[in-house]
C-alpha cells in the first residue's frame, strides 16, 4: 500500500469504484481506492440492477444517460462483462393526472434528445402481454432503460481504473481522518496511514460515518429495500421464443412497484408506504455481504395492486424476497461534492440508483476535483443544497416521506409536510393567524399566499391553475394599486468586511462595486464565465459590504467565498441566515408608509432608489434598501428577528389607512415575471454564460480582472449562441413549470451549433422525419425523437414561468438561439403544456413599467 497519494476514495460499491475510474482516465492515476471489506459489500451487491435514463431534474438525467451510454466503454477498458439488458420500458398511467405527468415528462425528452413515446395501454401490453390494460389511460415508452450485473459492473469500473494505474486496497477499514496545518490528509487505516491531498467519501451505507470522522453530519439514511424473483414463467419463455426479445421493464405508479424480466421469471420490487429505516443512528462496522429479514406483510398493499394490475404474475410462485439497505438523501437525489468549511474533503454518496447515475456521479465529481468544475450543472446532487437544518431527525422524516412517494407525482404547488415546520420566523404564528398558506424555502417556513378569512389555508394540488390562482391575483392588483407587505427573511444575507473586503468583491463580481449608501445588482461567474450566482450588494460603511442572494445557494455560495479569502485575514465574510430577517413594502403607496414610520427624510428626492439606509423604523433599529423585487416603487427593511414582530404590527397598523394586504411568494412571484426578472437556479445557472442570461447592464468587462472575465469578454465579442428571452403564452387553464419545450416555426433554418440545454447530444433523424410508435421502436425500429414537426422544430426550453395577474398574461421565460431572441412576430413561437402546443410571442420590454419609473418613484 502507497504511503501518498493525491486523492483517497473511501468505498468501494459502484459509486466509489466509478469515482476511482474517472479519476484516473482523467490523468490522476496516482488514487486509491479503500474498502473495508470486499467490492460491493454494502448496497451494490443485492442491487435489482435497473438502469434509466429520465429524472424529474433533467441535469440529473443528463448524467443518468452519461452512465448508461459508458457501459461499453467500461467493457472495452475491462475486460469485464457487465451484462448489459437494454430492454426498454414504460410507466403506467392509471389516472388524468399520471398521465399529465407522463405528458410533461416526455415534453422533456424532446429538447433533452431522449426517445420517448406515449403510447397507448394496449401497445404497452404488446410489450409486456403480462399486464391488463384495462386499469389504465396510457403510457409512456423509453428505449432507454435495462438492467445489468450489479457486481460484475461495479468489478468493470475497479479493472479499469487499475489498468490506468489506479491502487485498490481491499479488507482494510478506515479507523480515523486528520488534516494538518497544510492541508494534507491523513487517512488512518489497519494497514497503515495514508497521506493524500484529497479524501472522498464514497462510504455508501456509512458515508454517515466516514462524514462524522471530520465533524460532518451528512443528510443521508438507509432504508429497508425489498424485491421479489419468481419462479419461472411458462408465458415469459413463450414470450421471448415468439419475439425473440426480453419483456420490458415496467414501472406502475398506483401499485408503486417496478418489474422486469429476470432469466425465465419475473423481479418485482416496491416503493412501499409503510417504509422503514434501517440503522437510523449509527451503521454497524461489522455489516457486509448479508441481507435483512423479509416482510412481505409491509408490502402486501402494493402487491395487492400489482397482481390486479398484472394477473400474468399473480399465478408465479415466489423464489427468492430480497431485503437490503439503501441511502437516500432528503429529496432522493446524491450528495456530490465539496463540503463547505473543510479543504479537499469531497463526498459522492445517497447515490440510490447506483447503477443509472454512478457514471455521472464519477465523471462529475472527477471533473470537479481535475479542473474545478464539474462540468455539468449538478444543483440537484450538490451536497451544498442542504442547511443546517438538515439534522439526523430531520433527514429520517424526509427520507421516509420521500422514499413513500417515490412513485408518487409531485405536483408543481406540492408542498410536502414531512419534518416541517424545522426553521420559523417570530412571525410564523401570525402568519398562520392570517391564514397563510405556508411553504417551505430552504428549511424556513415562508408564506405562499393567504387564505380569506374562513376559508380553508390549504392547496389544492394540480398540474392546472387551482385555488390560490384568484387569491394572489387579489393580493398582486391589491399590491400595485395600494400598497403590500411580505415577508422576505427567505433571502441569504451575508457581511463581508475588512480592509480589503472592496477588493475582494471586485475580484468575485462582474459589476463595480457601489459607494458608501448605495446598491448594485451584480452576477458572480466562474472561472469559465458561467454564472454562479446573483446578488445585491450595499455598501453599509467604510471597509464593509451587506450581500444578499439566493437562500438555497447560502452553503453553495459561503464555499465559494472561503475559496478565494484572502489568507491574511484581511477580509472577513458572516453569514446571518436566521439571525437576520426581513419584511418588504411595495406598491405606490409604500413610500408615504414608510414616511409615517420613520423619523427621517424618505422622499425621492432624499432616499433614491438604489440607496441604503440605516433607520429606526417603528421604533426599531433596522437596515432599509430602496428596492424589491416585485420591480414597484418598494422598500426592503431588514431587522434582527427579536424586532420582527413590532416592524410588522408597525407597518400594519400604518398601512391600514392605504388598504394595505399581506402578500405571499407566489404573488412576488408573478410579479417579477411582469417585469421579466430572472429567477437564481431557474434562468440563472451554472451552465449559461452571463450574456446568454441578458445580464449585460450588469457585466463591467472594463473594470478590474474579475474571475470568469476572460471568457465572458469571449462571448460577448464572439456573441452568445443562446438568449434568455420571456414571452407571452396563449395558455388555456394550465401555465408552463419549467422544462417545456420551445417550438419555433424555422424550417431547415440552421442556428449553428448550439449545445443542447442540459448537455444532450444533437438530435438525430430518420430521413422521412417520421416518429416511430413505441411498440415498433421495441421491435428494433429506429426511433425519432420527436423535436421536429414539418416546418416547426424544438429550439429551445422553458426555465420558468406562470400567471402575471397585473397584466393579466400567462407568460414564462427561457432559452432560445440568438438569433430568433428579438422577433417578436406572432405565430413564430409555441410552447408545450401538458402535451398541447400553445401559440407564444416573446415580448422584448417587461409589460409593467418598462421604463422603471415606477419603481424609481
Amino acid at each position: 500500500m502507497k504511503s501518498h497519494v493525491k486523492a483517497v476514495v473511501i468505498g468501494g460499491g459502484v459509486v466509489g469504484c466509478s469515482v476511482l475510474y474517472h479519476l484516473a482516465r482523467a490523468g490522476w492515476t496516482n488514487v486509491m481506492l479503500i474498502e473495508r471489506s470486499e467490492l460491493t459489500s454494502g448496497s451494490s451487491w443485492h442491487a435489482a440492477g435497473g438502469f434509466h435514463t429520465l429524472n424529474g431534474d433533467p441535469n440529473v438525467a443528463k448524467l443518468q444517460a452519461y452512465t448508461v451510454q459508458l457501459y461499453k466503454e467500461l467493457e472495452e477498458i475491462s475486460g469485464q462483462s457487465c451484462s448489459l439488458h437494454l430492454t426498454g420500458g414504460v410507466m403506467l398511467a392509471d389516472s388524468p393526472e399520471r398521465m399529465d405527468f407522463l405528458r410533461l415528462a416526455h415534453a422533456k425528452g424532446r429538447y433533452l434528445g431522449m426517445d420517448t413515446e406515449l403510447i397507448t395501454p394496449s401497445e404497452a401490453k404488446k410489450m409486456f402481454p403480462l399486464m391488463d390494460e384495462k386499469h389504465f389511460v396510457g403510457a409512456m415508452w423509453d428505449p432507454v432503460e435495462g438492467h445489468l450485473d450489479p457486481s460484475g459492473t461495479t468489478h468493470a469500473y475497479a479493472k479499469a481504473a487499475k489498468k490506468l494505474g489506479a491502487e485498490i486496497v481491499l479488507r482494510n477499514p478506515v479507523k480515523e481522518l486528520t488534516q494538518d496545518p497544510d492541508g494534507t490528509w491523513n487517512v488512518v487505516t489497519e494497514q497503515g496511514t495514508v497521506r493524500a491531498e484529497h479524501v472522498v467519501n464514497c462510504g455508501g451505507l456509512w458515508a454517515r460515518e466516514v462524514g462524522r470522522m471530520v465533524g460532518v453530519e451528512l443528510p443521508v439514511l438507509a432504508m429497508e429495500h425489498m424485491y421479489l424473483l419468481t419462479e419461472p414463467m411458462p408465458e415469459i419463455e413463450a414470450f421471448n421464443k415468439e419475439t425473440g426479445r426480453e419483456m420490458i421493464g415496467v414501472l406502475d405508479f398506483k401499485g408503486e412497484i417496478y418489474t422486469r424480466q429476470e432469466r425465465n421469471g419475473i423481479l418485482l420490487g416496491t416503493y412501499e408506504k409503510a417504509c422503514k429505516p434501517w440503522s437510523p443512528v449509527n451503521t454497524p462496522w461489522d455489516f457486509g455481504h448479508e441481507l435483512l429479514a423479509p416482510d412481505l406483510d409491509r408490502i402486501a398493499p402494493s402487491l395487492e395492486i400489482g397482481f390486479q394490475h398484472f394477473p400474468g404474475i399473480a399465478n408465479a410462485g415466489i423464489k427468492q424476497v430480497i431485503n437490503g439497505p439503501f441511502t437516500f438523501a432528503p429529496d432522493g437525489n446524491p450528495l456530490v461534492g465539496p463540503v463547505q468549511g473543510l479543504t479537499n474533503f469531497w463526498v459522492a454518496c445517497g447515490v440510490m440508483a447506483g447503477f443509472s447515475q454512478g457514471g455521472g456521479v464519477g465523471l462529475a465529481l472527477s471533473n470537479w476535483m481535475v479542473d474545478g468544475d464539474p462540468g455539468f450543472d449538478v444543483w440537484g446532487m450538490d451536497v451544498a443544497r442542504w442547511g443546517e437544518w438538515a439534522s439526523l431527525r430531520y433527514t429520517n422524516a424526509k427520507v421516509r416521506e420521500n422514499y413513500s412517494r417515490r412513485f408518487s407525482i409531485r405536483f408543481p404547488n406540492e408542498e410536502l409536510p414531512a419534518a416541517r415546520p424545522a426553521q420559523t420566523t417570530p412571525l410564523y404564528d401570525t402568519m398562520v393567524a392570517n391564514n397563510a398558506v405556508m411553504g417551505d424555502s430552504w428549511g424556513l417556513e415562508t408564506p405562499l399566499w393567504f387564505a380569506p378569512k374562513g376559508t380553508k389555508p390549504k392547496d389544492i394540488v394540480s398540474f392546472h391553475r387551482s385555488n390560490d390562482f384568484e387569491h394572489i391575483g387579489n393580493e398582486v392588483r391589491a399590491t400595485r394599486d395600494r400598497v403590500g407587505v411580505t415577508e422576505i427573511a427567505n433571502f441569504a444575507k451575508y457581511e463581508v468586511s475588512g480592509l480589503a473586503s472592496e477588493d475582494f468583491l471586485n475580484r468575485l463580481m462582474t459589476n463595480r462595486m457601489p459607494k458608501k449608501g448605495r446598491i448594485v445588482l451584480t452576477p458572480m461567474l466562474n472561472e469559465f464565465g458561467r454564472l454562479i450566482g446573483d446578488f445585491t450588494i450595499a455598501k453599509t460603511g467604510d471597509d464593509k459590504f451587506m450581500i444578499w442572494g439566493s437562500s438555497a445557494a447560502q452553503k453553495y455560495h459561503m464555499r465559494w467565498f472561503e475559496q478565494h479569502l484572502p489568507t491574511d485575514g484581511s477580509v472577513r465574510i458572516h453569514r446571518y441566515d436566521q439571525t437576520l430577517v426581513g419584511l418588504s413594502i411595495a406598491g405606490p403607496k409604500s413610500q408615504a408608509l414608510l414616511a409615517k414610520l420613520v423619523d427621517v427624510d424618505v422622499s425621492s428626492k432624499a432616499f433614491r432608489f438604489m440607496d441604503f439606509r440605516e433607520m429606526a423604523v417603528g421604533g426599531a433599529p433596522c437596515m432599509v434598501n430602496r428596492i424589491t423585487y416585485t420591480g414597484d416603487l418598494g422598500y426592503e427593511i431588514w431587522m434582527a428577528p427579536a424586532y420582527q414582530r413590532l416592524v410588522y404590527k408597525a407597518i400594519k397598523e400604518a398601512g391600514e389607512e392605504f388598504g394595505i394586504v399581506d402578500f405571499g411568494m407566489r404573488a412576488l412571484l408573478s410579479m417579477r415575471l411582469e417585469k421579466n426578472f430572472p429567477t437564481w437556479f431557474r434562468e440563472l445557472r451554472p451552465i449559461y454564460g452571463p450574456f446568454e442570461g441578458s445580464m449585460e447592464r450588469f457585466i463591467k468587462l472594463e473594470k478590474n480582472d474579475f474571475i470568469g472575465r476572460e471568457a465572458a469578454t469571449k462571448e460577448h465579442a464572439d456573441g452568445p449562441k443562446l438568449r434568455r428571452v420571456s414571452f407571452y403564452v396563449d395558455a388555456q387553464d394550465a401555465d408552463v413549470m419549467g422544462d417545456e419545450p420551445i417550438w419555433a416555426k424555422v424550417g431547415n433554418k440552421d442556428f449553428g451549433t448550439v449545445e443542447k440545454p442540459h448537455g444532450y447530444g444533437a438530435p438525430r433523424f430518420d430521413d422521412t422525419g417520421k416518429e416511430v410508435r413505441g411498440s415498433d421502436a421495441a421491435r428494433g425500429a429506429s426511433a425519432v425523437r420527436g423535436i421536429v414537426d414539418g416546418d416547426w422544430r424544438v429550439v429551445g426550453w422553458v426555465t420558468s414561468g406562470g400567471y402575471a395577474h397585473y397584466v393579466q398574461k400567462s407568460m414564462a421565460q427561457g432559452y432560445v438561439p440568438a438569433a430568433l431572441a428579438e422577433n417578436e412576430a406572432d405565430g413564430l413561437f409555441e410552447i408545450e403544456i401538458l402535451g398541447h402546443r400553445r401559440p407564444a410571442r416573446i415580448n422584448v420590454e417587461p409589460p409593467f413599467d418598462p421604463s422603471g419609473e415606477k419603481m424609481r418613484g
